[in-house]
Parts: structure tokens; sequence; C-alpha cells
């Protein structure tokens, strides 16, 4: 029974670690998003530079692939940082992962846990488009075509040209 009692009260955290949030909030986390990188000619609500620049999809979040990202404690809560926007940055998950629980890596040292892919604007727009079901940017707004409308059966209602996808 004491073995019980012990394990019990070392599960339950004191007072201050139950006012000390491990993970960050929703109005966190979207104000983290929006304080990163914008990546240039691409829309800022789907795609960002992540703090080693990286590019990195606001729907690939907690992934391992290498447009994938997580929210990251800039000073790590295990040191006493706190979950708030000021103590985070979106980084790429490979990226996060080396970092770990350290402190004060220069971007140099993050870029080079990065992966070793660039993704070119056809190869974004491609991603986007599956993701997405359109591209939104600068100079190229599309939709995806439905098998129907491939085959002639439909006439699409909206104005929003069909993107030319690679072959």
């Amino acid at each position: 029974m004491a073995g019980a009692s012990s394990s019990s009260s070392s599960s339950h955290p004191n007072k201050e670690e139950k006012e000390r949030p491990r993970f960050f909030d929703a109005k966190a986390k979207a104000l983290c998003w929006q304080k990163a990188d914008v990546v240039p000619g691409r829309h800022p609500q789907r795609w960002r530079k992540d703090a080693a620049g990286n590019i990195v999809c606001k729907r690939f979040w907690n992934c391992q692939g290498c447009l994938c990202y997580e929210y990251d404690h800039i000073i790590p809560f295990s040191k006493g940082g706190e979950s708030t926007v000021e103590n985070c940055q979106i980084l790429q998950t490979r990226v996060n992962r080396y970092k770990s629980n350290k402190e004060w890596l220069d971007r140099t040292e993050l870029e080079g846990f990065s992966c070793d892919v660039k993704f070119t604007d056809r190869e974004l727009d491609v991603i986007e488009m599956a993701v997405y079901g359109d591209v939104i940017r600068p100079g190229n707004q599309c939709r995806c075509r439905t098998v129907a409308e491939m085959l002639g059966q439909y006439k699409p209602k909206t104005q929003l040209a069909p993107c030319e996808l690679p072959h």
C-alpha cells in the first residue's frame, strides 16, 4: 500500500505545475504561425518558413516529412520556458527533434538538421492542390478539376480556372 501511495503522489502535479501548461494553446499556436516568416509568393495561411528557413505547410503539423512542423519552445519547457507565443517558434519536425531541450542553437546549426530537399514552385503547387484542392498564390489561382469535368460531363459553376498539373 505504501508503494501505491508514493506512486500516486508522484503522478499528481503540484499546484505550480498545474498552472504552467506544457503545450501551446490554440491562440498561441495561431500567433506563433503568424509571426513565422512568410514564404514569398505563397499563401501565408498555408505556407511559412520555420526558424531554420525551411518551408512548411500548415496542414502538415505533427508529422515526419520535410514539409511537416511542430511548435517549439525556444527556451525548453524542461528548463523553465513557458508555453507562450513569445517562447514559440515553428520548426520542421526533424529539426525540433534534434533541438530537443537544447537552448540557443543558431540558425546554421538548425539548418544542418533540416531535410536536404528543396521544392520548386511547381512541386509546391502540386502539393497544395493535393492538400487543399486548389492553389492560391499571386499569378496562379486555380482549382482541381473533377473527373466528370475532365470527361466533359459537367461544366463547373466557378469562374476559377482549373490547374494545369504536370503530366
